[in-house]
């Protein structure tokens, strides 16, 4: 696969979540001595499609740079059940200290990149793509949406700031559809605009009113059928994304409508971290 660029805001959120354990010193790790050395193995207890590697390295990097580590497989690599991720060597009293935080971040965006690659597989061949959400661990947006692209998937919007969603809400205080993409336009701000619609005449003036996207939240199957054939009959035709309850069931039939397009909050909203496991022993 093509390398992801890791997040420009990798470095603070290790720093954050190294100062979020260690405080004001590690307590245990001080009862070692200072020139012990130590080794360990980092083994996965479980198959998961590995990400996290740039954190891990960040983590033991900014504890201590003697800390040397041989990587047994790649990020965005498939791996089985028991295999060795990678062994790790240097002074004892970093790999203690950054054992905890080297690990949440390799097991959840593993997961999470575990959960994108699910999702993705299911649709490959169909000229569909998978897209996140902004439903994300509070402080790791960047990480999880970095774990999706290393799973497969695409991100939507970082944020609020890199693009337009209109949704019921804002067509309620807008007045219409209409008028909120005029709104939208009216901002200048080049970026995408995408209307939320419920039904096929509200995709009728998403497509009237001029919008670049229209997700299709809780569309029955046939719904889709229908929207996608009065999209493709359309002068303008917008990209469709269809949201709301997909699941690994049912995703490759929805992908299979037409849609170019589906979002999946529960691969960063429901992550389930891959079980590790770091194996100390005293180096020579």
């Amino acid at each position: 696969m093509t390398p992801v660029p890791a997040p420009h805001d990798l470095p603070q959120q290790v720093e954050r979540a190294l100062e979020e354990d260690i405080g004001g010193g590690d307590l245990t790790a001080a009862l070692i001595p200072n020139e012990a050395l130590g080794q360990a193995s980092v083994i996965t207890r479980e198959a998961a499609v590995v990400c996290g590697i740039p954190y891990v390295e960040a983590v033991f990097g900014r504890l201590d740079r003697k800390v040397r580590i041989d990587w047994r497989t790649t990020e965005g690599a498939r791996v089985a059940a028991e295999e060795v991720l990678f062994h790790i060597r240097g002074p004892a009293r970093a790999l203690l200290t950054g054992e905890r935080t080297a690990l949440n971040f390799l097991q959840l965006l593993s997961g999470t990149a575990t959960a994108a690659h699910a999702f993705a597989e299911r649709i490959e061949g169909t000229g569909c793509r998978l897209l996140d959400t902004r439903k994300t661990m509070p402080g790791l947006r960047t990480a999880q949406k970095y774990a999706v692209r290393v799973g497969g998937g695409q991100n939507h919007r970082i944020g609020l700031f890199d693009g337009i969603l209109i949704k019921e809400n804002h067509i309620m205080a807008a007045g219409s559809i209409a008028r909120a993409v005029e709104a939208a336009r009216a901002t200048r701000a080049q970026v995408p605009v995408e209307v939320e619609v419920e039904n096929l005449d509200e995709l009728s003036q998403a497509i009237a009113a001029g919008a670049d996207i229209a997700m299709l939240d809780d569309f029955s199957l046939a719904a889709m059928v229908a929207g996608v054939e009065r999209n493709r009959r359309a002068i303008r035709p917008l990209k469709l994304e269809a949201s709301g309850g997909v699941t690994l069931d049912t995703i490759r039939r929805i992908a299979e409508t037409g849609v170019d397009f589906i979002s999946v909050g529960s691969i960063t909203k429901h992550v389930r971290a891959i079980d590790l496991s770091m194996r100390f022993e005293w180096a020579t």
